[in-house]
């Protein structure tokens, strides 16, 4: 996990616009199970912070959650709805 100094740096660059360093905030919320940081991610743009977010909401059977994560911009979480609503 990276240490403090950085994860400022990751953020820096993801306030700049950098979309790997968003992607790798996304992963280390993930790794410490940081469901509200991913959420925020996924407001920021964060297309990667939806995939993780979703494959949590899929294996908890949460249908709610993806739908919020649907309405908050990722497709693929409205796809996941879709298919688990089919069964």
């Amino acid at each position: 996990m990276a240490g403090m100094a950085d994860y400022e740096t990751l953020r820096a660059l993801a306030d700049e616009g950098n979309e790997t360093a968003l992607d790798r905030l996304a992963d280390l919320a993930d790794a410490r199970g940081d469901v509200e940081e991913l959420s925020e991610l996924l407001d920021e743009g964060c297309e990667h912070a939806g995939v993780l977010l979703t494959r949590r909401a899929v294996a908890a059977g949460d249908l709610l959650e993806l739908q919020r994560i649907a309405d908050a911009g990722y497709d693929g979480a409205g796809d996941e709805l879709e298919r688990l609503l089919r069964q």
